[in-house]
């Protein structure tokens, strides 16, 4: 389990972490997600211990994580791919890692099977591309066979095939009573791999719950409706303080102000004969960027703010560093 309790993280004037609190428990992946520049960087160098908070505290399997004797027995993380001595072999770098703490050759070779690296694992990490590059980063995050699992943007760099493969590895950790911990910037595949969600901004929480939670807090409710009586029914829908907009043909609303049932049943009072009838579900980047609209740190030239192109923490955090 992953404990966050109070954490605060100011690099001189800059707050990057404010009053962080939140759980990450066994058996689900835990979404990490949030602007560039709202902290998830640093939130996860203060769980691993490489940032001292300057207030609260963060636990990982009951500890500090300076306090595990065998810290990669316990924890997996992934927070810079590229970390690794680019003369060494990709085997040659999991091994060594393996002597520290007395982890048998034979898992090296594990590991290295189970990210798809055997072909390459004796070739050095310098000639490796972006994707086999997180391919040993994860490798290395699992050496250890770890309760925790914590990576930071882990499909940056890989392939469809390889993005399928990360989505099924996680989801088979948690199946394990493992505690995965993951950032992403891709909505899409948070949808599909997480169980629950923790979104920050501006190094606050502003939220920690399901992805199906998220989306119907957070979604501006959307009716689709067709009928032959488009115009009419527009009207009565008005009488019930709904609001309507024509979209793709004249027999064709979306409805904004009533749920599909209170739709229907204004249709069917006055006799309007509809065709067709869905409540559109909010997708969770929608929802998560209604969340965060006030807590990016980029604007475009239009005013609307945007996240930035440098990776998470890049411009806000490095530069308070």
């Amino acid at each position: 389990m992953i404990e966050a309790r109070g954490l605060t993280k100011r690099y001189g004037a800059k707050t990057a972490v404010d009053d962080l609190s939140f759980t990450v428990r066994p058996g689900s992946v835990t979404g990490f997600l949030g602007p560039n520049g709202a902290g998830k960087s640093t939130t996860m160098r203060l769980l691993l211990g490489l940032d001292r908070p300057t207030s609260g505290e963060a636990r990982v399997g009951g500890k500090r994580y300076r306090e595990h004797r065998a810290p990669l027995r316990e924890v997996g993380a992934l927070l810079e791919a590229r970390a690794v001595h680019p003369g060494r072999s990709a085997r040659a770098h999991l091994l060594a890692l393996a002597r520290t703490e007395g982890i048998p050759a034979r898992r090296v070779d594990e590991v290295i099977e189970l990210v798809g690296l055997t072909g390459v694992a004796r070739k050095r990490v310098g000639g490796f591309s972006l994707g086999m590059g997180q391919r040993l980063g994860i490798a290395t995050a699992l050496l250890g066979d770890p309760a925790v699992v914590m990576l930071d943007e882990p499909v940056n760099g890989l392939d469809p095939d390889g993005v399928l493969w990360i989505r099924t590895l996680l989801k088979g950790l948690a199946a394990e009573g493992r505690a995965v911990l993951v950032s992403s910037h891709l909505m899409s595949e948070m949808a599909q791999t997480a169980d629950h969600l923790v979104v920050v901004g501006r190094g606050k929480l502003l939220a920690d719950t399901s992805v199906t939670e998220l989306t119907a807090r957070t979604q501006d409710a959307a009716v689709t409706v067709r009928s032959p009586q488009a115009a009419r029914l527009a009207v009565l829908l008005r009488g019930v303080g709904a609001r309507s907009t024509t979209t793709g043909g004249a027999d064709r609303l979306e409805v904004h102000g009533a749920t599909a049932a209170q739709v229907g049943e204004v249709a069917g009072r006055h006799g309007v004969v509809l065709h067709e009838l869905h409540a559109r579900t909010s997708t969770l980047e929608e929802a998560y960027m209604a969340l965060t609209r006030d807590s990016r740190e980029y604007r475009t030239d239009d005013g609307a703010r945007t996240d930035g192109d440098q990776p998470d923490g890049t411009a806000a955090e490095g530069a308070a560093r």
